[in-house]
């Protein structure tokens, strides 16, 4: 049943007679506003990530007029709201340290300000679930515009994607088969338009699960940022929010435990992120869902990799809009999902994707000819991992997804980065990189340290893979046999914290094991000689970060945010 205007939040601002609505009623006249703009109407806050400095995020300045355009068009008032713009390739030390202020960010301005119902503007990696967690917490109905991903890239007649062929080109410079000339050729070329990372990265891999979750349009995560699609999107988004206030379309509605397991199923059939599973876990918690690694694990057993995108693939993510984008992906794996889940168009998903079809079926593979047989994601536990570790598989030669070998191990980044630069390091393509304090203490902000360069002696010899492991994170464009997210972490006494090099550990990736082979007497020792390091931070938001963040496997939420319990609405005197 529809809501009335007098039960509206914004009713208690702007539809009271008395002093207090007066003074905010003129301050709306003081912008050019009259009554016929706000009255009985739904206030919609476009929270818009916007920056200069934030390529993914270049064309949300414009967006935000065409979400206000739909605003308009169905009847609601748009306010537009600034928040903190986390650009991925620039803030330090990790844009995973602010996550959560800019989830705080989202919550507070939409509580203190007179908002019915939001539009949250994002798309770089951590934006997407920053975003989503603060209107979660804050319990308006919402809908997610994804930032979409750049266009593909260009050098020489071949196709570049952002990340990915970074890190393989990189390796390339290192090992003297490409000189300065065609590495400036590629750094010109790899990123052509606005727009996220355009192979199945974190950016990517977030604003397909939003769109699984049902908290955005049908097909809306996909769309690259420059095609025309975009900004009709928009609109449509705007419109629609309109009516999800007066349905009263609440988050809770949609973010169901069921609706989680379709986001991980996608998650797998996509080959994402590894992020993705932090992320998950923290707005599933905040939707207040108790998510596990252990669900990870279970469904990736069951649902293959599908989407032939970089970095486990082979095309980018313009190829896999013009191959039908996330709706024909999850008509493909449709027995597998919870088809009654409903989204944000008061649809199911059921309804939603059942006119979906693969256009191009070698970028989108049909369920019984998947690129990987398994899922994008296997979760290890063992004396190194007890409350888990994570991998992908699909990433990775292999030959190393069951393998032993002999540990180096360095205590911090630099450490290792100079390490590896050595000609005379001792290392062989079997050696296992063990590289701690990079967690979400340690880092501090668990930075994506995890992708380790593979030593440069070796990359001379063609070596292009090797084990590593880490309670960092890396980004979701890398690729290899990286094992991340180690909790807990060294840096608050974890078991990583007591390997040494020489030791030997051991990996099976198909039995979800992993093991240090050192004794119990042993570990039992160094133990007790461990002793930790200084916090990072003594004061600011660092500090407090560092005092309130969770490990990995809890999605390294706050724990003051993630407690349960409802914060009262503002008093309006």
């Amino acid at each position: 049943m529809a809501r009335s205007p007098e039960s509206l939040r914004s009713h208690r601002w702007f539809g009271v007679s008395d002093l207090r609505s007066f003074g905010h009623r003129s301050r709306l006249r003081q912008f050019g506003y009259d009554s016929v703009d706000w009255g009985g109407k739904p206030v919609i806050g476009i929270i818009n990530t916007w920056s200069d400095i934030n390529s993914c995020h270049a064309h949300l300045r414009a967006r935000a007029e065409d979400v206000k355009r739909g605003v308009l068009q169905a009847g609601g008032f748009p306010l537009e709201l600034p928040a903190m713009s986390l650009a991925e390739p620039f803030v330090k030390p990790s844009t995973m340290l602010y996550r959560n202020f800019l989830a705080m960010e989202t919550e507070e301005l939409l509580r203190s300000h007179p908002i019915d119902g939001a539009v949250l503007l994002g798309g770089c990696d951590k934006t997407t679930p920053a975003l989503i967690m603060g209107a979660v917490s804050m319990g308006l109905p919402a809908i997610y515009v994804p930032a979409g991903p750049m266009l593909r890239g260009h050098w020489r007649g071949q196709v570049l994607g952002s990340g990915s062929d970074a890190w393989k080109y990189w390796d390339e410079k290192r090992a003297g088969n490409i000189g300065e000339e065609e590495w400036s050729e590629i750094e010109s070329g790899i990123a052509r338009s606005f727009g996220t990372c355009m192979t199945m990265g974190t950016a990517a891999t977030m604003m397909a699960i939003a769109e699984a979750l049902g908290l955005t349009l049908p097909g809306a995560s996909s769309i690259p940022a420059a095609d025309a699609n975009h900004p009709r999107m928009c609109a449509a988004a705007g419109r629609r929010i309109v009516d999800m206030v007066w349905d009263d379309l609440t988050p809770d509605r949609i973010l169901t435990p069921a609706a989680f397991d379709n986001a991980i199923s996608v998650h797998m059939a996509l080959g994402g992120s590894t992020n993705a599973i932090i992320h998950l876990i923290a707005m599933a918690r905040r939707a207040g869902h108790a998510l596990t690694l252990s669900r990870f694990d279970e469904i990736s057993r069951h649902v293959p990799v599908l989407a032939n995108i970089r970095p486990a693939g082979a095309f980018l993510m313009e190829d896999f809009f013009y191959a039908g984008g996330l709706p024909a992906l999850m008509a493909e794996i449709k027995d597998k999902l919870h088809l009654a889940c409903i989204t944000v168009t008061g649809k199911t998903v059921g309804e939603t994707i059942a006119a979906a079809r693969t256009h191009q079926p070698d970028v989108i593979h049909p369920l019984d000819a998947p690129i990987y047989a398994e899922g994008a994601t296997a979760v290890l536990h063992g004396n190194l991992a007890p409350r888990g570790c994570v991998m992908k598989p699909a990433a990775a030669e292999q030959r190393l997804c069951r393998h032993r070998g002999k540990v180096l191990a360095f205590e911090n980044y630099d450490a290792m980065a100079r390490a590896v630069e050595r000609d005379d390091l001792e290392v062989t393509p079997d050696h296992i990189l063990v590289l701690k304090n990079g967690g979400p203490k340690g880092g501090p902000g668990m930075p994506e340290w995890g992708m380790l360069p593979i030593p440069k002696k070796l990359v001379k010899a063609g070596v292009r893979d090797m084990l590593r492991i880490s309670d960092a994170r890396m980004s979701g464009t890398s690729y290899g046999a990286c094992i991340l997210h180690v909790a807990p972490e060294s840096f608050v006494g974890g078991p990583l914290a007591f390997v040494q090099s020489g030791d030997e550990i051991e990996v099976d990736v198909p039995a979800r094991r992993i093991h240090l082979h050192v004794g119990e007497e042993e570990l039992s020792r160094r133990r007790s000689d461990w002793a930790p390091l200084p916090p990072r931070y003594t004061r600011g938001y660092g500090a407090m970060f560092s005092q309130h963040i969770g490990q990995a496997d809890e999605g390294c939420d706050f724990d003051f945010l993630a407690a349960a319990g409802q914060v009262p609405e503002p008093e309006i005197h």
